[in-house]
């Protein structure tokens, strides 16, 4: 006599591997939040070390404009008491 799987079986067998797709959807939902997450880290990260720079630019290039304003007077100064 043949030894056919009962329906029970059959039916366990179809839960568990809809219940493996479910898990491994969810995981690999997990990993690509989690990946994204990383990414946005990263571009706060960079946005940050840019307005850094960019405060660091500005505040030199007002240095550098105030400098050559303080050169201009002192020349025009100078020019005035040679006259």
């Amino acid at each position: 006599m043949a030894f056919t799987p009962s329906k029970d079986y059959k039916r366990r067998e179809r839960e568990q591997r809809k219940m493996d797709k479910r898990r491994e959807r969810e995981e690999a939902k997990a990993e690509k939040l989690a990946a994204e997450n990383v990414a946005a880290e990263l571009a706060a990260e960079e946005a940050t070390k840019k307005a850094a720079k960019d405060e660091e630019a500005r505040i030199e290039a007002e240095f550098e404009a105030e400098f050559e304003a303080e050169l201009k007077a002192e020349a025009e100064a100078k020019k005035k008491g040679e006259s």
